[in-house]
């Protein structure tokens, strides 16, 4: 059964998007409490597949447990860097409809303490995305140095005082090891003299450390390639991106995408082996109004999705 607890974000948006028929082959490479996949299971006929993917072992059970119920869902528990592996091993490379990516942490992973998300719940300091893989965040924050930390607080964070913090962080450790969320929080509130409107001072420090332990951006550029792989021709490749430092990767990549080879004008080739990999990408949508209303979580949103040339083999 899936949990009613979360609620999916743009699902009418992802669907449209998506325009699956019947007998569509879909990949939801993020399927988290499977919001997307159970909205599209509605548009599929009896010869239509969803293959559910995931690197949260608490994600793919709650997917496991679905299929034994559900023939045309296949559930794989793997980071979606391995998308190629995965499809290829499934014997679908190349034969893919559409494919949506959900990035970034899900509402439940948030909503549970234990996990260490949350700057609003007090839990351990973890944040894995996957908990047996890697080293949970305050492992990590007893050993950083102070100049790695800024770095990392700088660059995935986009934190203006992460000077100010990291020297706070390792100040503290130096007392006592920093264990749990609650901890991290009140000492980044204390650092940091300015609010922005709406977004607690602790949101970048984080995201940063989110990024970094899970390394989700190399994650996201190592799945875009493949995803354009794996589709047939004509399919369609549909993110959905939370804050700027993932959106703008998926925008430059279905730019460049979107550019056909640079040969010649005079050389003897066929019109399908210069096309562009994509068609012109989709604008950047965001959520309605009534969504963010409903669902604060979503108001940062950002969805963008592209086309799979026609004509074109990779």
């Amino acid at each position: 059964m899936l949990s009613a607890a979360h609620s999916p974000v743009m699902t009418a948006e992802v669907v449209k998007a998506l325009a699956p028929s019947e007998g569509s082959i879909l990949v939801d490479a993020t399927f988290g409490r499977g919001g997307h996949t159970r909205a599209l299971f509605k548009h599929l006929g009896p010869k239509g597949r969803i293959y559910a993917m995931d690197r949260d072992p608490e994600a793919c059970a709650i997917a496991r447990d679905w299929a034994e119920g559900e023939s045309r869902l296949t559930v794989i528990q793997a980071p979606f860097s391995k998308l190629s592996d995965e499809l290829i091993r499934a014997g679908i490379a190349g034969q893919v409809s559409g494919i949506v990516l959900d990035l970034g942490v899900s509402s439940p992973q948030l909503d549970n303490a234990e996990r260490g998300f949350s700057f609003m719940r007090d839990g351990p300091l973890d944040m894995r995305m996957d908990p047996s893989q890697g080293i949970p965040v305050q492992d990590w924050l007893a050993g950083v140095s102070e100049e790695d930390l800024i770095s990392v607080l700088r660059r995935l964070g986009e934190e203006r005082y992460a000077r100010r913090i990291a020297r706070a962080i390792v100040n503290a450790r130096n007392e006592t090891p920093l264990t749990t969320t609650g901890e991290l929080s009140s000492l980044v509130n204390a650092c940091v003299p300015t609010r922005e409107p709406g977004k607690h001072p602790a949101t970048r420090t984080f995201q940063a450390l989110r990024l970094f332990i899970n390394q989700e951006l190399a994650e996201l550029d190592a799945v875009l390639p493949q995803a354009l792989d794996m589709l047939e021709p004509g399919g369609r490749l549909v993110i959905i991106s939370f804050h700027s430092l993932e959106d703008r990767r998926v925008k430059r990549f279905f730019q460049d995408a979107a550019k056909c080879d640079p040969f010649p004008p005079d050389l003897p080739i066929r019109a399908k082996e210069i096309s562009p990999v994509i068609l012109r990408p989709s604008r950047p949508q965001r959520p309605s109004e009534g969504e963010i209303s409903d669902n604060p979580r979503a108001r940062s949103a950002i969805l963008r999705w592209a086309q799979k040339s026609p004509s074109r083999q990779i």
